[in-house]
């Protein structure tokens, strides 16, 4: 059960920061890491350990995105994993929903 999070974790890292070498070395470090000081450890708290490690992938496979600067503009580095979302949550009934202080409307 560890080592397949392990696993996930690893190949998560690889595709969120495919192409930043020095981000995903540090990724891979603090991955083992975190691994080997809980490694040998048996008790309850392994499961939640472990569920949280598969929680952290999915997060980095589904919504991290890499920008890079092209001149004044960002490059976002979407693959296919990315979770894209819609704006259907501010709609509400059709009424106007206030954002940061924003009102925002479905209209």
């Amino acid at each position: 059960m560890a080592l397949q999070a392990y696993r996930h974790l690893m190949r998560a890292a690889r595709v969120a920061f495919e192409g930043d070498t020095r981000v995903l070395s540090a990724a891979r470090q603090q991955i083992r890491d975190s691994f080997r000081e809980t490694a040998g450890i048996d008790s309850p708290d392994v499961k939640a350990r472990v569920q949280q490690a598969e929680e952290i992938a999915s997060a980095l496979r589904h919504n991290v995105v890499q920008g890079k600067k092209d001149g004044d503009r960002y490059k976002l580095r979407i693959h296919k994993d990315t979770e894209r979302g819609d704006n259907d949550t501010i709609k509400i009934d059709g009424k106007t929903v206030t954002i940061d202080g924003k009102k925002c409307s479905d209209r």
